[in-house]
């Protein structure tokens, strides 16, 4: 295989790569490294759950019947995270990361839930 990158920088073994990226992940914040095992585990899931029944069966913060596409348009509305916590007691703040994080990987889901709720029927 030839290439810029490939002639700069040799292949490395699956081993070598791994000892490469366990070093970069250690080199990492700790904010930094949660947010990227988050990211690769079932972390956009976590706390959110579907449940038939419960809100149509929209997306909803765990234990709760607050939908995560109310609290995704709040904040394009302008709400802050600081003001949602006070607004909704029963959340946290891993909850919102939660519901952020769902949003973003859900958005065609999301925005729809958001369409439907606005449309004059």
């Amino acid at each position: 295989m030839s290439g810029f990158f490939c002639d700069i920088i040799p292949p490395m073994s699956s081993v070598e790569v791994l000892r490469q990226t366990e070093i970069a992940i250690a080199g990492l914040s700790d904010r930094d490294r949660k947010k990227l095992f988050r990211k690769f585990s079932h972390g956009a899931d976590e706390g959110i759950e579907k449940r038939d029944g419960v809100m149509g069966g929209t997306a909803c913060v765990r234990k709760t019947r607050i939908p995560v596409w109310v609290l995704h348009q709040a904040r394009q509305l302008g709400m802050s995270e600081a003001d949602l916590l006070k607004s909704y007691p029963g959340l946290t703040a891993e909850d919102l990361v939660n519901a952020w994080d769902y949003a973003a990987l859900n958005t065609e889901e999301i925005e729809s839930q958001i369409q439907l709720n606005e449309r004059d029927d």
